[in-house]
């Protein structure tokens, strides 16, 4: 059966010599994966740029019950970015996105709300001109609500975490900057320093693994830390 839907790419790999398998989270059929032929030929360059992780599509696809791999029969981007492919800091925010996405949803899951929150995240991190500072802090916070295991106040994720990355006046720095950002959202103005913002993702990071319930490393920390001033 043939449905219109748009869709999130978290990951590509290649497949046989000209073909990748593309993993994207829709709006209305939840996380899939897909096969596309054809996309890595001498002609086709244009079309292997599609499948770049959290690119916005528009998608026609063959949806089957009990299928592993799926099929797209037509697919076109539906929001070209302005900034994320250009600018180092931004195109690094879209690969932490996709990897903790990736982590954090499993083939099939489907969840309208949560789609919505990470293209609203996307077109922010493309189109603000504001800082990105606390953006991968805030990131991780609002999805954890949609994930169903965000906390409603500080309090809550001090109670529920295996483990305490602050001592002394550092816990009170940050547990009134985790207050800031819980409260303002994208808009957070508050400043702890740099030391207190990375200590605070390593423990936001440290909380997902905990309530994923894996032990994975996460990769997109590197660069996170190259970014981060």
């Amino acid at each position: 059966m043939l449905k219109k839907t748009e869709g999130i790419v978290i990951n590509c790999l290649r497949y046989k010599e000209s073909s990748v398998i593309v993993k994207i989270f829709t709006r209305e059929l939840g996380l899939k994966s897909y096969i596309i032929n054809g996309v890595r030929t001498q002609g086709a360059k244009s079309k292997i740029a599609l499948f770049q992780a959290m690119t916005l599509l528009d998608l026609v696809v063959y949806d089957k019950e009990n299928q592993g791999l799926h099929r797209i029969s037509e697919y076109k981007l539906a929001t070209p970015f302005q900034k994320i492919p250009f600018n180092f800091e931004r195109s690094g925010m879209a690969m932490f996105m996709a990897e903790v996405i990736g982590k954090s949803i499993y083939e099939n899951y489907q969840n309208e709300y949560l789609f919505e929150f990470l293209k609203e995240s996307l077109l922010l991190l493309d189109r603000s001109a504001e800082s990105l500072r606390h953006f991968p802090q805030v990131f991780l916070i609002e999805q954890a609500k949609f994930l169903g295991f965000g906390p409603e106040d500080p309090q809550e994720y001090i109670d529920e975490s295996k483990t305490l990355a602050f001592k002394g006046d550092e816990f009170v720095l940050a547990f009134d900057y985790l207050k800031h950002l819980m409260n303002d959202s994208y808009a957070c103005s508050f400043n702890p320093g740099i030391q207190i913002r990375r200590k605070l993702l390593d423990y936001l990071l440290e909380f997902y693994s905990e309530q994923l319930g894996t032990s994975q490393s996460w990769k997109c920390m590197a660069i996170l830390r190259q970014l981060m001033n």
